[in-house]
């Protein structure tokens, strides 16, 4: 899956919470968020440039971080139903810093060979 069409998938698959997503899909897509947020910032502190108690003020870093959440959210489930894992495993999340570094090793690890409980395999569609 090549950059472009793991943006449009994670957009077009807004807030499906079913079905697998490949690695490839969600690194670009995590790749997306992290140079877009990166932009943002720079544009925030050019156009706002100010600070408000020792915190820059990140007005549209922000609404891009809530109108991307869902998606992000979404993607993340599906890689795990890749890996046969069920889509609560992401509440991993909460937990601070060792929730993040066991979904980090769920999400680099290859999916299941085959169709499993959640759907056909998605490298099998997309060679």
């Amino acid at each position: 899956m090549t950059f472009q069409d793991a943006i449009k998938t994670c957009f077009s698959k807004y807030a499906t919470f079913t079905g697998r997503a490949q690695r490839s899909e969600l690194w670009w897509f995590v790749l997306f968020l992290l140079i877009v947020n990166t932009v943002l910032s720079f544009v925030d502190s050019a156009i706002f440039g100010q600070t408000v108690e020792g915190q820059t003020i990140s007005v549209l870093g922000g609404l891009f971080s809530l109108g991307v959440f869902l998606p992000s959210v979404a993607v993340g489930v599906r890689r795990l139903h890749d890996l046969d894992k069920s889509g609560w495993w992401y509440l991993l999340v909460f937990i601070p810093l060792i929730g993040a570094l066991i979904l980090v090793y769920f999400f680099v690890q290859k999916g299941s060979d085959g169709p499993n409980q959640f759907g056909p395999d998605p490298l099998a569609t997309h060679p």
